[in-house]
């Protein structure tokens, strides 16, 4: 039996990176997996779903309300329950604040705030009739700390983390627990474009000297949605290798 078996979990952002590893996550340990994303998410519900797992796929744009709506819908409708919702869809658009453009901060909150209350609303009134279930937000150390040229991105991620407690105070009475996550640098193929001279001067920040995985990221989303954090709610999970203590 594995932990999550019979249980049905939506990952947003799911087609590739930290999404796509939390989706191999969840499917390892038995979940049903549902990976949405306005990519095509292919290539991961093909790669879970090879390996014995439950998966599959939708296209949702997170900034289309009526199709988070619907997305979620027809999830609960195929399989009448949802036990786990991943708000990992984001974007970044970097720049120094003077020369931002308007189009990209509001951009980024689009995606990163305004999506997650897009899929998250219809998700916690399910969840409230269920009297159970687990929302994890993929926030980021930026949003804790702060990062120079990601005024959006930070705003965006700390308005997250706001969220993520205010929710967990409305949702704690219905036993749903609302929790987050905030990553630090992970490698990724952007991290794999620094110099070693870049690689050097960042790691020279981080206590534990590395960058992190997808996996671990992955890790720390599982055991918030699993069993041993039923009675853990509104807490942001630091996952930066100590960049920010």
């Amino acid at each position: 039996m594995g932990e999550f078996d019979v249980q049905v979990a939506v990952v947003t952002g799911g087609a590739r990176g930290i999404g796509a590893e939390i989706a191999r996550r969840f499917a390892r340990d038995g979940a049903r997996v549902v990976c949405a994303d306005v990519l095509d998410t292919s290539d991961i519900v093909a790669e879970i779903t090879d390996g014995g797992g439950l998966a599959e796929g939708c296209k949702l744009d997170v900034t289309d309300a009526e199709a988070a709506a619907a997305t979620i819908k027809s999830v609960f409708e195929a399989h009448q329950r949802l036990d786990i919702l991943v708000n990992n869809a984001g974007i970044t658009r970097d720049q120094l604040l003077v020369r931002m453009k308007p189009e990209d901060w509001d951009l980024v909150l689009g995606i990163n705030l305004d999506g997650v209350f897009n899929v998250t609303q219809p998700v916690a009134k399910l969840m409230m009739r269920q009297k159970s279930g687990r929302i994890v937000n993929v926030a980021s150390v930026v949003g804790l700390m702060g990062n120079a040229g990601q005024a959006n991105y930070a705003a965006s991620k700390a308005g997250l983390i706001g969220f993520t407690k205010s929710l967990a105070r409305e949702l704690g009475p219905r036993n749903v627990t609302v929790n987050a996550v905030a990553p630090g640098y992970i490698q990724t193929p952007m991290t794999d474009k620094l110099t070693d001279d870049q690689r050097e001067a960042l790691l020279k920040n981080i206590a534990i000297p590395r960058l992190g995985t997808p996996g671990d990221v992955a890790d720390a989303v599982a055991f918030l949605a699993g069993p041993q954090a039923s009675y853990i709610t509104g807490v942001v999970l630091n996952i930066s290798g100590g960049l920010y203590i």
